[in-house]
């Protein structure tokens, strides 16, 4: 079997579960989150963080239980890595200084897991399972309750509440991410993947020396790092270790673990809202553009250009040959294009489009289908923003699931688009002219560039993969890009918030021979124009820099 069949068949394989998985997981996280019944097990949790999970919140509310919940995850995680020193189960490695601390913390609880650092040499059992490992269960829940909150303000009646903050976040971790987890674990444990809490021990000996590896509960940590779209490694090499990802099988499934709650998210997002079409029309768009870029991406990995790729069939360097250039591909497009940030190959070494398309990804605002909750709530916005477009070429007042889109509306939605892009040029316009940062650069020219243009992008879009040849542990990089994870964040979320309580205070607009269709094949179209259109005016000045320079060179 050639390379490329194996590539399509893996992608078909692929399909074909995320299929099967759509209609019982999305049911299913619409009965989550839409149910009055409180299990035992939370009620211990309300009792103990003083939370009533009954009382209705307005979108300020809600904002004020996601900011405060993560400033405590911030503040814990910080800690726990200074600590480090004088904590059991550190295996004796020393506390992590105060740039790196405050990284990593802002990176796990904004669902970045930008890493700066090497895992198995770095965070002791105690940081990696009660600090990291914990923080990749509620980052995800946190964005999930973030986007039902939105949901509902689409299915809402004047009320202008939103839900509990507590019982979403809760109940999405209790009752969804907890038992997924598990079983992909014991699934990874089955298949090869390290599950233990041993020190360091050697593994190996050379001429000249030895090499040594520590344990470390891996195959549970790796599948809610998939699952909750987190992306931090264990491990420095993430899923290319063979710790983390043992053969082609644990590929192809952590890849659907990355992708099968965000295309779920699009049904459970049908039944709230009362329309199942409507849900299908942005799973066609996520879907569409998901597909048009693994082509793309095996199409530019696949093309022997110059003597070395035509002598090794493909570009792999920087591939594991356990995966090949078909499964590194997918993998590729999948954490990029969702908030994920797990690698099983190294983007600094694709080709110059390749490594262009893992950047557009996360440009894209990784919506398609994005991140756990992130995703569902960033096309949304797009919607607005293609129905408002709609509404200005037919001169209409446009509307949205009953919604009227006025002009605080579409102010919330622009301003949501506007703060990612904002970020990331800021940082890398900074560190391009700024003399310290530029010394990180392991690489000259556009390549050197497309470095340092990727670290913010990762950051600001909270995905967490690296190009690998920039020297991020430095104070300006760890500073710099902390901030732009808190502000990539929260800041989003404060639009979306407020977008969902404006929605939820109107009154429902009763659907008129005017009123566009947006569970048509039309406005998918629309959709996807949109999302392309509005990432390439805004980015490709960048792009011509970097990954388009080196790729048409």
């Amino acid at each position: 079997m050639g390379p490329v069949t194996a590539g399509v068949l893996q992608l078909l394989a692929l399909v074909g579960a995320l299929a099967l998985a759509h209609i019982p997981l999305g049911s299913y996280l619409a009965r989550v989150y839409s149910s009055q019944r409180h299990l035992r097990v939370e009620k211990w949790i309300y009792r103990g963080i003083g939370a009533d999970p009954d009382t209705e919140m307005t979108w300020p509310a809600y904002l004020r239980g996601v900011l405060a919940f993560s400033a405590v995850g911030v503040l814990f995680l910080y800690l726990l890595q200074r600590l480090q020193g004088v904590l059991p189960g550190s295996l004796h490695f020393a506390s992590v200084d105060p740039a790196q601390s405050f990284n990593t913390a802002v990176s796990f609880v904004t669902n970045t897991n930008w890493q700066s650092y090497y895992g198995e040499q770095t965070m002791g059992h105690v940081v990696q399972t009660a600090g990291l490992a914990v923080q990749n269960f509620v980052s995800a829940a946190v964005g999930m309750a973030v986007a039902v909150a939105l949901v509902r303000g689409f299915g809402g009646s004047r009320t202008g509440e939103l839900g509990n903050f507590w019982s979403d976040l809760v109940r999405g971790t209790v009752r969804i991410l907890l038992p997924l987890a598990a079983v992909a674990a014991v699934v990874l444990v089955a298949r090869g993947a390290l599950q233990n809490f041993s020190g360091i021990h050697e593994v190996g000996q050379f001429t000249g020396g030895s090499q040594q590896s520590n344990g470390g509960a891996v195959a549970s940590q790796e599948a809610i790092k998939e699952l909750g779209t987190n992306g931090g490694g264990y491990f420095n090499a993430n899923s290319a270790h063979p710790f983390e990802n043992p053969t082609p099988f644990t590929n192809l499934l952590e890849i659907f673990l990355i992708l099968v709650i965000p295309f779920s998210l699009t049904r459970t997002f049908g039944l709230m809202v009362g329309s199942v079409r409507q849900g299908y029309a942005v799973l066609a768009t996520m879907a569409t553009i998901w597909l048009g870029f693994v082509a793309l991406m095996m199409w530019t990995e696949f093309a022997h250009h110059g003597p070395a790729l035509q002598a090794a069939g493909a570009a792999m360097e920087g591939k594991e040959v356990r995966f090949g250039v078909g499964g590194s591909s997918i993998f590729a497009v999948s954490t990029t294009l969702t908030s994920t940030g797990a690698v099983d190959s190294f983007h600094s070494s694709f080709t110059g489009l390749g490594g262009g398309l893992t950047l557009l990804g996360m440009m894209l605002g990784e919506i398609a289908p994005g991140g756990v909750g992130s995703g569902l709530y960033g096309m949304l916005i797009m919607a607005v923003i293609a129905v408002f477009i709609a509404g200005l070429m037919v001169g209409r007042t446009p509307e949205y699931l009953g919604r009227k889109i006025g002009a605080r509306e579409m102010k919330l939605a622009a301003a949501y688009l506007l703060v990612t892009p904002a970020l990331v040029l800021v940082f890398t316009a900074a560190s391009m002219a700024l003399p310290t940062p530029g010394h990180s650069m392991l690489n000259p020219g556009a390549h050197g560039f497309s470095e340092v243009l990727y670290a913010f992008t990762s950051a600001a879009n909270n995905n967490g993969s690296a190009f690998a040849g920039l020297n991020a542990n430095t104070d300006w990089y760890n500073t710099t890009t902390g901030l732009a994870m808190l502000l990539g964040r929260f800041l989003p979320m404060v639009f979306v918030l407020a977008l969902a309580g404006s929605l939820a205070g109107q009154r429902p607009v009763p659907v008129s021979a005017g009123t566009l269709r947006t569970d048509k094949p039309l406005f998918t179209g629309l959709l996807v124009g949109a999302v392309l259109i509005i990432t390439g005016l805004t980015y490709f000045p960048a792009l011509a820099l970097g990954p388009l320079a080196e790729g048409l060179a």
